[in-house]
């Protein structure tokens, strides 16, 4: 490889790309696809959550009439009862009109009122609880994302070393079970049988809610660190295996073969020539992870009863107050969906190849 070659190869490194107009032009019309397909996607959501209860024994109606019934051993009156038709829906009602109703009161943002915790609205209680989930879900996803590509990066840069043999079997264990499973694990060792930290809860309850108190603070992120545990040693695997597998790649790649030719340090070849071209996976890939993980903080948080989006649903379920139900399921769709869009326009931005396909 000559001088010329080796100064190109290094320029598609060090150098920024640029933007022309026709690539902006490109890179917009991409994105115009991508929003119209998720656009999409989640009007078919909210037919699917519209369809959901209907497909289950029972009904909202009914189960609030039952549960004023179990409440005060009467009947609602009329009155009562053409109100909780009008909130709940009629279960006789045309299945189109009743949709109408359903699609305009949801697109209003009246994700109707919980049975459960009656007359509070949905959206009150999401809206009490997603702070939590967001917490959980967006620090874990951060950490997971760092300690993955990091360990990802030294692994692949000397694959089948005694260190790659050695951690690779771990992270596959912990990226092939359950989150709440290893939840049960720590809560018991760490917790019960150790008493290190709390086992549930997301504060010390003897402390007013201030988030500008030092004391309030360091008891919320004391009471996280179980729950976030469980979802970094549960999620840091992925990212670890992509990097890894992309590092193998690139360090065989030309300009990496230049650098270390060139008699550059091996760190600095490996942060700036091998790590920094394996990354882009992982760097478009980290906003998508923070929709998807929703799942998996629902799962931990009804382990450690975290007073979250997913403890919410569990109580849910049990009391059947379909309504609570449904705007999670809805939330949980709308926030995938936006991190997704989210994911595809810095992956516009990192790749000019996205805005050719």
């Amino acid at each position: 490889m000559d001088k010329g070659e080796g100064a190109g190869a290094d320029s598609r490194v060090r150098k920024r790309p640029r933007f022309s107009y026709r690539s902006r032009i490109q890179g917009l019309r991409y994105l115009g696809k991508r929003l119209l397909t998720y656009l999409i996607v989640a009007l078919i959501s909210l037919v699917a959550n519209f369809m959901l209860p209907r497909f289950m024994p029972g009904n909202p109606a009914d189960q609030m009439i039952q549960s004023i019934v179990a409440k005060t051993g009467n009947m609602p009156s009329p009155y009562a009862l053409a109100q909780i038709y009008a909130r709940y829906g009629d279960p006789n009602q045309n299945v189109f009109v009743a949709f109408w109703h359903y699609l305009v009161q949801t697109l209003s943002g009246d994700l109707g009122l919980s049975i459960q915790y009656y007359p509070v609205p949905v959206a009150d209680l999401i809206g009490r609880a997603l702070p939590w989930t967001l917490y959980l879900a967006i620090f874990s996803t951060i950490i997971g994302w760092i300690i993955g590509t990091w360990a990802g990066a030294k692994l692949g840069w000397k694959p089948g070393r005694k260190l790659d043999s050695i951690i690779t079997p771990i992270a596959m264990f912990f990226s092939s079970i359950p989150a709440f499973w290893l939840g049960l694990l720590l809560v018991w060792f760490i917790s019960y049988k150790h008493g290190w930290l709390p086992p549930q809860g997301a504060y010390n309850e003897s402390l007013p809610i201030n988030l500008l108190d030092p004391t309030f603070l360091a008891s919320v992120a004391i009471y996280s660190i179980l729950p976030m545990a469980t979802l970094v040693l549960v999620g840091f695997a992925n990212w670890m295996f992509t990097m890894r597998n992309m590092m193998i790649t690139t360090v065989n790649e030309d300009y990496v073969q230049l650098a270390r030719a060139k008699g550059l340090k091996p760190n600095k070849v490996l942060k700036n020539y091998a790590a920094r071209n394996a990354l882009l996976p992982n760097f478009t890939g980290l906003a998508q992870s923070i929709g998807a993980s929703l799942t998996a903080v629902i799962l931990a948080e009804s382990v450690f009863i975290y007073p979250g989006v997913g403890s919410l649903l569990f109580a849910a379920q049990g009391t059947r107050d379909y309504p609570v139900m449904q705007g999670i399921m809805l939330l949980i769709i709308l926030v995938s969906l936006v991190f997704n869009f989210i994911a595809d326009s810095v992956y516009v931005l990192l790749d000019p190849r996205t805005k050719e396909k």
